[in-house]
């Protein structure tokens, strides 16, 4: 693989964490903000959302392959989800998934927003511990 085939695979890769940090955050968003009307998560949330941006570049669409993905079919344990809770779980793991990945991937591309990933990151687990301190995990 030559470089520029690296570094378009590398963009490709941070593409797709990108969206499924912003979208998973927004699960669990809009969940705090319409479920429990908890406005300081809801708030916090959104902030974090919006610290993202900074990390977006429109030159990055050339490298997503929607139809290439190898991946896109959802599994079975996707469709699996039996509470409000089983979201939330899965939501807050995948963001922190995707922003650990971003956190390594942006090490190659730009150092600040490695730095901006694992600030988000460590952000998710406080907020993770938070909601399910005022929520209990048997409702």
């Amino acid at each position: 693989m030559t470089n520029d085939d690296s570094m378009g695979k590398i963009e490709r890769l941070i593409d797709a964490n990108l969206n499924r940090l912003k979208e998973g955050i927004r699960v669990v968003e809009d969940i705090n903000r319409y479920i429990y009307d908890d406005a300081t998560l809801t708030s916090s949330l959104k902030a974090l959302r919006h610290k993202l941006q900074s990390a977006y570049d429109q030159n990055r669409l050339q490298y997503r392959d929607i139809e290439g993905d190898v991946q896109k079919k959802t599994i079975s344990s996707e469709l699996s989800r039996t509470s409000i809770n089983d979201l939330m779980i899965a939501n807050f793991s995948r963001t922190q998934e995707s922003a650990r990945v971003l956190e390594e991937c942006f090490k190659l591309t730009d150092n600040n927003l490695s730095e901006l990933a694992k600030s988000i990151r460590y952000s998710l687990y406080g907020i993770e511990k938070s909601f399910f301190q005022r929520n209990s995990l048997d409702k």
